[in-house]
């Protein structure tokens, strides 16, 4: 079973100005000339965080991390203006560029994965390769499969929970009437509503219960980045087409990918990562038995830091077990 490497800091870390008012944290780890790796944070809004790093060996990796619009050290906190799936794509060619890399790894989890999988069909020719993890596709059915008629049959606890701050006249459309807290000027209510969708997601996040991750998903500072930037991207169907990241997947033919997937995801289903590798014939889909949806569980740990070394391997070349066995 493999573990996560060792606490890291970071080399250096920077201010990116991407423009429309918004400011880009990014920062750098492990060896200038190893193969760049750009990590894509989940949410929308959650941010980056140190555990991130330390998914890629580095020795072998220039491990970039950013916090997308909107979150985590990026300003201005918790923004929605100008806060669009183009306008993070466009980002993205920004740092690229600020960081004078040619071609990038791009690995993402969960939104990370969508953001992923938009970039690297907008711009292929700078992706050398994708390790996604819980894929979430930004379709409707996905939408809903969270925030409607899927999760909530398998976890109607955590549901009746994730409710309570919307009177039942509104439940019918449950994604507006949050979102008309979250946006609102009610302090109470709009941070009532943000941990109620913290904890919703935090809970439902794991196979095993996890009150760290459901603490950390709660604190205030992130549940209201995430709650409002994810309520705005989903009342908005991700700013995509229906369908258009399964669609243009003919666009990553030439682009080599590992999917990391819990078998018992209750957040994002199999069945997205399923549907995305059937008609992505360069794609791996490496199913995890004994987890769900979160970065941080063993089973999905072990299958993220293999995917880093197997990535390696493809690049280089280089004989050396993936593994580490």
């Amino acid at each position: 079973m493999q573990k996560l490497f060792p606490e890291i800091k970071p080399n250096q870390t920077y201010r990116v100005e991407v423009g429309q008012g918004h400011q880009i944290y990014v920062e750098e780890t492990g060896t200038e000339d190893g193969i760049p790796i750009v990590y894509l944070h989940g949410g929308p809004g959650a941010g980056s965080d140190s555990s991130h790093r330390r998914f890629c060996d580095p020795e072998k990796y220039r491990i970039i991390l950013l916090d997308q619009r909107g979150c985590g050290r990026s300003e201005p906190h918790a923004s929605l203006e100008n806060n669009t799936i183009q306008a993070l794509i466009a980002d993205l060619e920004i740092i690229r560029q600020h960081l004078d890399i040619p071609k990038w790894v791009v690995m993402g989890g969960s939104w990370g994965s969508t953001l992923a999988l938009a970039y690297s069909q907008e711009h292929p020719e700078n992706v050398l390769g994708l390790i996604l993890r819980g894929v979430f596709l930004g379709r409707k059915q996905d939408i809903d499969w969270l925030y409607a008629e899927g999760t909530r049959k398998i976890f109607p606890d955590y549901w009746q929970e994730f409710i309570q701050p919307i009177p039942k006249s509104e439940r019918s459309n449950l994604l507006q009437a949050f979102y008309s807290r979250l946006t609102g000027q009610d302090e109470l209510a709009r941070m009532a509503a943000a941990k109620a969708w913290g904890s919703w997601e935090g809970k439902s996040a794991t196979l095993e219960p996890n009150p760290a991750i459901v603490e950390q998903f709660t604190s205030p500072h992130l549940a209201l980045a995430m709650a409002r930037i994810s309520a705005h991207y989903f009342v908005n169907q991700c700013f995509l087409e229906e369908n258009q990241l399964v669609d243009n997947v003919d666009k990553l033919a030439d682009i080599p990918g590992i999917i990391v997937h819990g078998r018992y995801d209750m957040i994002c289903p199999l069945e997205n990562a399923w549907t995305l590798q059937s008609k992505w014939n360069a794609c791996e889909l490496h199913v995890i038995r004994d987890a769900g949806h979160s970065a941080g569980e063993a089973g999905i740990i072990d299958g993220l830091v293999k995917a880093t070394k197997e990535m390696h391997q493809l690049l280089t070349h280089d004989c050396t077990d993936p593994t580490g066995n």
